[in-house]
């Protein structure tokens, strides 16, 4: 029997990036709330909510943008020219959270400058994310094995749609992780926000879901005609069965209802862009199977990768069980 290498690479990739959104995006979230946390005092406890993990959660994204550049080396080179903006953007913000991150502690005078650093870095950071997988859904023009098409193509009211629509969902994944790891006043707040962020989130799920099908021929098959209809049906019952427990895990004051029912959102709306694109690594024109390196290059780096990704998968697992539970105000990052 013959080992599907690019396939289960595949999988492997999108596991990654996966990891990376759902873990990354509520600490991201954190950042995004920050201008409306009142007191220093909450905004300290914010951010030590998130010191513990939040560098690990980055992991996932070297792990899946080195994974792409060494195993799908054609999507690599063809993808980095067409979004070569929005991705150095997400760089930027990324390292102005960081900086803020370690520099907020280490002065009194200018810790607010810190302060929007880390929100503005978090802010651009997701809404750049969001703008690349709009420019992604919305197809990459590709002749020759090579990007043919224009400096602004990712640039469009879609891509911009789906770059709010991420910013407003890390700003939900983080007021639900503040509703799990805090007390007091900062839980209350992030309740109200919890309710606004996800009533904006389920709305502009709504509209982009409908307006996929529509940017390609190929996505309106996929979802609406031969077996793979059924989807049509299913992925949106999941997600209002995620969005009933978001609703009543914040109405029954329960801790980690609402933030499970909102990673379960972004799972699912994951699962639909995989539902879209499938088998295709860069739509309309570049497969999975195209874009791969040699299967003997895909054997020697799934040998690495099977010692490497349960290690990262025992790190992470391990410093969530250390540091469960309620943040004590009286200790954290300093």
């Amino acid at each position: 029997m013959t080992i599907d290498l690019a396939f289960i690479w595949a999988g492997l990739i999108a596991f990654a990036i996966l990891a990376y959104v759902v873990l990354d995006g509520f600490d991201l979230g954190v950042g995004i709330l920050f201008p409306s946390l009142r007191t220093r005092q909450e905004r300290d406890l914010a951010m030590n909510s998130v010191a513990p993990v939040w560098d690990g959660n980055e992991t996932w994204l070297v792990l899946g943008g080195g994974g792409l550049y060494a195993v799908f080396p054609l999507a690599y080179a063809t993808v980095l020219p067409a979004l070569y903006a929005p991705l150095v953007a997400m760089l930027i913000g990324l390292i102005f959270r960081g900086v803020s991150f370690e520099f907020r502690w280490r002065t009194q005078r200018g810790r607010f400058l810190w302060d929007w650093g880390f929100a503005g870095g978090s802010i651009l950071a997701a809404f750049a994310q969001g703008v690349t997988l709009g420019a992604l859904v919305q197809g990459i023009e590709v002749v020759d094995r090579a990007y043919a098409g224009g400096w602004w193509d990712w640039l469009t009211p879609f891509s911009a749609v789906t770059g709010v629509a991420l910013v407003v969902g890390y700003a939900l994944l983080g007021s639900t992780w503040l509703v799990m790891k805090t007390r007091g006043n900062l839980r209350a707040h992030a309740q109200n926000v919890a309710r606004r962020a996800g009533a904006v989130t389920l709305l502009l799920i709504a509209g982009i879901s409908v307006a996929t099908p529509y940017l390609n021929p190929a996505y309106l098959v996929r979802w609406f005609s031969g077996t793979t209809a059924a989807f049509s049906v299913v992925v949106p019952m999941l997600v209002v069965m995620c969005a009933w427990h978001l609703y009543r895990g914040l109405a029954d004051d329960r801790d980690a209802q609402p933030f499970l029912a909102a990673l379960g959102l972004f799972v699912l709306c994951y699962a639909g862009i995989g539902i879209s694109f499938y088998p295709y690594m860069v739509p309309p024109s570049l497969t999975i199977w195209d874009a791969a390196a040699p299967d003997e290059s895909l054997a020697f780096l799934l040998v690495g990768a099977v010692v490497l990704l349960p290690i990262i998968l025992a790190y992470s697992a391990y410093a969530y069980w250390i540091f469960r539970g309620k943040v004590d105000p009286s200790e954290g990052y300093h």
